[in-house]
């Protein structure tokens, strides 16, 4: 009886031991082909849109496991010392299992909780379109480069047309899932991404939003989302519209060693009147291209002034230092109360403003290619 009872006791003593608290997770990872005692670690994005260590722990037999307490479901990346790349996945409450393929981390699996399980569902959907998207560039490359060389515009744009039907699909597949699943946390970074694209639809963003469960919407994204909403509703003076053909208001703020900089002294024969913020993870997106257009036209003419809508000078100083920013920076730190912003009617970043040489605004709201473009016609 007394073998049968330390029998009991060590079976509970082992499923207790990979079994997660009420309000803990146990991340458990296996992967071959690794020696024993190199690292994995656990990592997130922080505010600035870079990756921070979190939690670092050895390989042993194969295996390695993560514990702890999360808050709300978040997005975190598994990383393997001497492996390239990283492992996405929902950090939230539970047992979570991922097998990792150190060869291609691609086609890790990461089960064992509801998110995570919707995460795979929605990859492998957006992975079939890929699939037909990579077929038909192979099939038509040559094709598209011999009308590019004869510069046929029928084909070009033929091929151009078929090819952004990919991007309407991933664009239906993204919309349908959230349309029907208000209780994952994938729903509300889809909804998040909404906002990145060059003309959001607001319309469809509430309407996705307001769908979503109170859990969701209670998560940090959650509330991201709804303080930009309510932004956009907020109504916008008439004398504070600036549109193409007004003059620009001028405008003074400090920059970031605390002197006091105005439009007036920033212009040039062509002006970039920039909004972005370092939490803005379009915006940083932006930055290389913007770099890119400083470095090849400064020297025509061009001049930049960028407006952050951050509130926090460190994270500020930050971002201007490791997206390399070396034109004029200014800010009030008052986020999307910056009193510039309010001026311009600005709601959504990044935004952006492009002035002549007697400071009339000729466009608006251009990103890369066709910013690049206009300043190149303007200069």
């Amino acid at each position: 009886m007394k073998k049968i009872l330390l029998l009991i006791a060590a079976v509970t003593t082992m499923i207790s031991c990979n079994k997660a608290g009420e309000n803990e997770y146990i991340v458990t990872g296996t992967i071959n082909g690794i020696a024993d005692g190199k690292s994995v670690t656990l990592e997130v994005q922080d505010e600035t849109g870079g990756l921070k260590p979190v939690d670092t722990v050895k390989i042993e037999k194969g295996k390695f496991t993560f514990k702890g307490n999360a808050k709300e479901p978040e997005m975190y990346l598994v990383s393997v010392e001497t492996v390239e790349g990283k492992v996405p996945f929902i950090l939230e409450n539970g047992d979570i299992e991922m097998k990792i393929n150190k060869d291609s981390l691609s086609i890790t699996k990461v089960t064992g909780t509801y998110n995570n399980e919707e995460l795979n569902s929605y990859k492998e959907k957006g992975l079939a379109i890929q699939k037909k998207m990579m077929k038909f560039q192979k099939d038509n490359t040559a094709k598209m480069n011999q009308a590019q060389q004869t510069k046929d515009t029928v084909v070009m744009n033929s091929l151009r047309k078929e090819y952004s039907k990919f991007q309407e699909e991933f664009v239906k597949q993204s919309d349908a899932y959230v349309a029907s699943h208000p209780k994952a946390f994938i729903s509300i970074l889809i909804i998040e991404g909404m906002f990145n694209q060059m003309t959001p639809d607001i319309a469809k963003i509430k309407k996705y939003y307001d769908g979503l469960d109170k859990e969701v919407k209670d998560t940090k994204h959650g509330k991201k989302v709804k303080k930009q909403l309510d932004e956009i509703s907020k109504p916008v003076a008439a004398a504070a519209k600036v549109d193409v053909g007004t003059v620009a208001p001028d405008f003074t703020a400090n920059n970031p060693e605390g002197n006091a900089v105005s439009l007036k002294q920033s212009m040039g024969k062509v002006t970039v009147i920039d909004f972005w913020a370092s939490w803005c993870n379009p915006c940083r997106a932006e930055n290389p291209n913007m770099v890119a257009l400083y470095s090849e036209f400064h020297a025509k003419g061009l001049n930049i002034i960028s407006i952050s809508l951050d509130d926090d000078a460190a994270k500020w100083k930050a971002a201007i230092a490791k997206d390399k920013l070396t034109w004029t920076q200014i800010s009030n730190l008052k986020e999307m109360e910056d009193p510039i912003a309010i001026a311009y009617g600005v709601k959504l970043i990044p935004s952006t403003f492009i002035l002549d040489a007697s400071g009339k605004v000729v466009a608006k709201d251009l990103r890369g290619d066709a910013l690049k473009a206009k300043i190149a016609e303007l200069l």
